[in-house]
């Protein structure tokens, strides 16, 4: 729980630098505004239709009567909760592609205000898109499986939940810190190594983050803070254990 609570407060951390380094973060916001701004507008879409769109799918529910709306709203909502786990997906994807130059110029600015110099990047632009499919591609596995476990009667909604914004959450922690690990060498494989072996810290930066994204605007304020604290969490992951003591 130590490590959890670690990982969440190293995303607090990155919302500090909001106030250390104002005119830097609020670069960030850009590309995340203006990504956010055309999913939300998806979101609004798909909420004003999803009644149509239930109706449309479960035609054998005709004159069932309440289980018809029963059926539907469970329909709707593991729909709308799959819908979710790709927005927030996608936005984090899409959002580090177009604002690159931006968040390199936040993360290699928490380097060295930690005490570190220049790190070698080493990402160009065609490796940050490529990166951004196989996270979507893993986001809408995730947003599959979200959906099935929402469909379960009285704990789908539950289940489906906890398992989007804990998958979710290692998928967005894995994302946004690949480029501080990066800069110092490090391959995919041995980056995953290195997240699973701190596995509870990862993931309580990885879910804080995402419970951010779920707040309206929230994803907006967040991405940032997030690239930053992502710089710390990195770090954090390098940086050997005190022995106990």
């Amino acid at each position: 729980m130590r490590e959890f609570v670690r990982g969440v407060t190293l995303l607090g951390g990155g919302f500090a630098y909001w106030r250390r380094r104002p005119g830097l973060m609020a670069l960030g916001l850009i590309p995340a505004a203006i990504v956010g701004l055309l999913f939300l507008g998806g979101l609004v879409a798909l909420g004003l239709t999803l009644p149509s769109i239930t109706v449309a799918i479960t035609p054998f529910a005709e004159g069932w009567g309440v289980w018809a709306t029963v059926i539907r709203v469970t329909i709707g909502t593991a729909m709308l909760g799959a819908a979710l786990v790709l927005v927030a997906i996608s936005f984090t994807a899409l959002t580090l592609t177009v604002g690159e130059p931006f968040y390199d110029r936040i993360w290699q600015s928490v380097e060295r205000d930690l005490g570190g110099g220049e790190t070698d990047v080493g990402y160009s632009f065609w490796r940050s898109v490529a990166d951004g499919i196989w996270l979507f591609v893993r986001g809408v596995a995730i947003a599959v499986v979200a959906a099935l476990l929402g469909l379960i009667p009285a704990v789908g909604g539950v289940l489906g939940t906890v398992f989007a914004v804990t998958f979710t959450g290692w998928l967005l922690a894995d994302e946004l810190s690949s480029r501080a690990l990066s800069g110092r060498g490090l391959d995919p494989a041995t980056r995953r190594r290195l997240l699973k072996g701190h596995r509870a810290r990862v993931l309580g930066f990885g879910v804080a983050t995402q419970l951010c994204f779920m707040i309206p605007l929230g994803a907006v304020v967040t991405m940032p803070a997030a690239v930053a604290g992502s710089t710390a969490l990195a770090r954090s992951l390098l940086t050997p254990a005190p022995p106990p003591g």
